[in-house]
């Protein structure tokens, strides 16, 4: 059951044209029931799964993960390494799945695109836009982007301006998405809220159609960088808000949470999540991705007890 009202009818064609006219059409958004929220993302999170489709559901998690170091210590050797862990997740098992992407600074994306070589499988995806604050003019920001897709990156990863946007300065916002869409080329646009400081379920909600209207590919909910990050019910709001508006335009847009899914009893209840409210659509690392680092960790240790009847414990595990 939804715990938002969609829209009624298309997005109307002015809807960008001024600043008044993003703003009304933002804060005419059905409300959203916070209540209804919270209680249907912990219900769904109370569902089992068991047995074959238990190690159907860790293998596609495993596929859904964009493996990530955003350190200021990140050196060349630490991201060959995990470039080496994505395509390769168990070295003992060649039957476990490759990750969806590599995710690191612009300076790394030219590492990492040679660590994965030719035909991996695995996208480069690199941060920008003055990742993790976005306190940057527009003119770096471009830049930033410009520089990741020239040394390899597949996917970028932009912050909004979380500033210009809790100021209601929407329209700044929608430009700066689509003008960073435009620098991206043929690479993939993930656009990040940093929903712990948006605060209200209704700005997460305005701010996932603002991202989509821009032209986003996907819309993750953090940088794992604050103290709130992913939650169940701030994703559920955003898988709502993607179904809403496929229905709405008839584009598909992506989803990511990232920050905080640590484990893998954690990430099997987001797929529940997105085959419930989405169903099989999204099942898919071409919509549905998980931003992480130790929970592939997790995932590998259950997939071996799945496989053995024993857990083996993070000794048998490389560590990121």
């Amino acid at each position: 059951m939804p715990t938002t009202a969609a829209p009624r009818g298309p997005v109307p064609s002015d809807v960008v044209t001024s600043d008044a006219a993003l703003r009304r059409y933002l804060h005419g958004l059905p409300g959203v029931d916070a209540v209804g929220l919270e209680a249907r993302a912990a219900g769904l999170g109370t569902r089992s799964i068991k047995t074959t489709a238990k190690a159907y559901a860790i293998d596609l998690a495993i596929s859904m993960i964009d493996l990530t170091t955003l350190e200021g210590a990140d050196t060349p050797g630490k991201v060959r390494a995990l470039c080496a862990k994505g395509r390769h997740p168990d070295p003992t098992d060649p039957s476990a799945p490759r990750v969806a992407a590599i995710c690191v600074y612009p300076d790394m994306a030219a590492v990492a695109r040679e660590a994965l070589g030719a035909g991996s499988g695995i996208a480069v995806a690199s941060v920008a836009t003055a990742f993790p604050a976005g306190r940057a003019g527009l003119d770096v920001k471009l830049a930033d982007t410009r520089e990741a897709v020239a040394a390899g990156a597949d996917e970028i990863d932009m912050v909004i301006d979380r500033g210009a946007f809790l100021t209601g300065r929407y329209l700044q916002v929608y430009e700066e998405i689509r003008q960073v869409k435009d620098a991206c080329g043929a690479a993939h646009l993930k656009v990040i809220f940093e929903n712990g400081e948006l605060a209200t379920y209704d700005n997460i909600r305005r701010a996932s159609w603002l991202a989509m209207l821009a032209g986003a590919d996907f819309i993750k909910t953090s940088t794992g960088k604050v103290a709130v990050s992913a939650t169940p019910p701030n994703t559920l709001l955003m898988l709502e808000a993607v179904r809403d508006f496929r229905t709405a335009t008839g584009r598909q847009v992506g989803v990511k949470p990232a920050g905080g899914i640590r484990t893998a009893k954690d990430a099997l209840k987001y797929l529940v999540m997105v085959n419930e409210t989405l169903g099989d659509d999204w099942l898919s690392p071409d919509w549905f991705r998980f931003g992480a680092s130790s929970l592939l960790n997790d995932l590998l240790m259950q997939r071996q007890k799945l496989a053995t009847g024993r857990y083996s414990g993070p000794d048998y595990v490389t560590v990121d």
